[in-house]
């Protein structure tokens, strides 16, 4: 089933910014794109602005998420991804990306695509305070409690943390 397109109201603060778009049909993000310069040296970071600033529908929110392309190519990560972008906020949509390289030094220029842009929508909650949640078949296990990378799992196959040689003491 195909739904409708949602609207939203977006403005250019820069008016040569391109409007983002899909890249491809089926995509879930939009591409948006820095207006300002920057070059990161290894572990900087910026605020890179967009050009662009929105008005969601209520009930809806936009996430920034990190390109997959500047991770495998550059090591350029977004510090607090997904950032959330409220539907009551209309400022100026910005992108922290922080360069993990540790040798070469990342390059942005005006126009390059540096994040893409995922539009959903969210619930409204009400949460009601209990003395004891309801039982469950994970319960309380967390960080890394079904295993699935080698220095994790032990010999059963678990939480067998002793076997992660970590270079910190006390870790």
């Amino acid at each position: 089933m195909t739904r409708a397109p949602v609207d939203v109201l977006i403005r250019r603060l820069d008016p040569e910014v391109p409007v983002p778009s899909y890249g491809h049909p089926g995509d879930a993000g939009v591409d948006l794109v820095t207006t300002g310069e920057a070059v990161l040296a290894p572990g900087e970071r910026a605020v890179l602005p967009t050009g662009v600033s929105l008005a969601l529908p209520d009930g809806y929110a936009a996430f920034v998420h990190p390109r997959s392309g500047l991770a495998a190519r550059c090591g350029v990560a977004l510090v607090n991804a997904p950032g959330t972008v409220d539907a009551g906020y209309r400022g100026e949509i910005k992108v922290i990306v922080v360069n993990l390289d540790p040798r070469e030094s990342v390059r942005f220029a005006r126009f390059d695509r540096i994040a893409q842009l995922v539009v959903q929508q969210v619930e409204k909650v009400r949460f009601h305070e209990v003395a004891e949640l309801p039982g469950s078949a994970r319960a309380a296990g967390g960080f890394g409690s079904t295993g699935g990378h080698a220095a994790t799992d032990g010999p059963a196959g678990g939480n067998s943390y002793a076997s992660v040689a970590c270079d910190r003491e006390g870790q």
